[in-house]
């Protein structure tokens, strides 16, 4: 047992530039005892069922949940090179749960269901599905702990950006301010703020809501600005929820916005900043994902 932590860059030995080294006398010194009888090495049968638990979390899940396993499986085993061994994968799948291993293989190109893997034990079909298991079956129903990106210009209106900002704070979120450069911004009533993120540093990946709190006469130069159509083109395609200036509505259709949805919350006065944190408390706007994927 160590008592201390050893300072400086080993802790091990040996090593030719010297360290820490065993202490005989003061070190670990095994405590001397006669033993008698078996010594053994032993499992419960269950040790050998490696399919039955992963099943019940599968079945538990919501069916955007169950996709969303399925998708992360077929993006690993891509990377995969040789492809018996992809098959051998979507074989084990076939003791978990048939519909996963068929979108798994699928989402693969392969066209014919491999064999399920031999089993060590017989897995158990007949598990009852437990709802604790699924994150959006237990949704927080608070904000608190998330943080909002807010990108903004010179120009921005002053009133919506500080009622958002005190809506997001009174739940319990963080703010954190996007702008072209790190000199920050000038707001619509002449207050300067300050920015932590610029467009190309703070991707809408960081945050689990987005608000678009822009000029008007910036929107021609965001249109063409790549950073600001990916940020909000991830945003939407990761089902966040964006709030966003009236004017800022072609903005959106330039980062792939076709259609608006409950997620896409206006921001046209100070009082909307309620109804946009009030959207966020809620789940992400998984209506987005359509139902007609390639692969699953």
């Amino acid at each position: 047992m160590a008592f201390t932590n050893p300072t400086g860059r080993l802790n091990y030995e040996p090593s030719s530039l010297g360290g820490p080294r065993e202490d005989p006398k003061a070190g670990f010194r095994t405590f001397e005892a006669e033993e008698s009888g078996e010594k053994l090495r032993v499992r419960p049968e269950l040790f050998a069922d490696h399919y039955s638990q992963a099943r019940q979390f599968f079945v538990s899940q919501t069916e955007i949940e169950q996709k969303h396993i399925a998708k992360a499986l077929i993006f690993e085993l891509s990377k995969v090179e040789v492809p018996e061994i992809r098959s051998r994968m979507v074989g084990h799948l076939l003791n978990i749960e048939r519909e996963l291993a068929q979108s798994v293989a699928k989402g693969l190109g392969i066209a014919k269901l491999p064999p399920a893997a031999k089993a060590a034990r017989q897995p158990l079909t007949d598990i009852e599905p437990s709802p604790s298991l699924s994150m959006l079956a237990n949704p927080p129903g608070t904000f608190e702990g998330r943080k909002v990106g807010v990108l903004v210009t010179d120009g921005a209106d002053a009133a919506v950006f500080a009622a958002l900002c005190k809506a997001v704070k009174d739940e319990g979120a963080e703010v954190e301010v996007i702008g072209p450069d790190v000199g920050g911004v000038e707001l619509s009533d002449g207050e300067h703020l300050a920015v932590q993120q610029t467009y190309e540093g703070g991707p809408s990946v960081l945050y689990d809501a987005v608000a678009l709190i822009v000029a008007d006469k910036w929107l021609a130069k965001l249109g063409k600005a790549p950073a600001v159509r990916d940020f909000i083109a991830d945003a939407h395609a990761h089902a966040k929820v964006i709030g966003y200036v009236p004017s800022a509505g072609d903005l959106l259709t330039t980062g792939g916005v076709d259609e608006l949805d409950e997620g896409h919350v206006p921001l046209a006065k100070a009082k909307d900043a309620t109804a946009f944190v009030s959207r966020c408390k809620g789940p992400r706007i998984w209506s987005r994902e359509t139902a007609d994927d390639p692969h699953i």
